[in-house]
């Protein structure tokens, strides 16, 4: 008798969202590059305008 019949295979996803995990990758990597861009360019201004 086989007690797990009515287990599911985990490999099977059923509930895993569709997502391009590259396009993920790459919009946190460049909205990260872009944030410290942008702090690196705003403490230069400071910078000019402290001194």
């Amino acid at each position: 008798m086989d007690a797990n019949n009515h287990v599911t295979d985990p490999r099977e996803h059923i509930n895993e969202e569709p997502r391009n995990d590259l396009f993920d990758l790459m919009n946190g990597f460049f909205g990260m590059l872009t944030f410290m861009v942008v702090v690196f360019f705003g403490m230069v201004i400071v910078k000019f305008i402290a001194g």
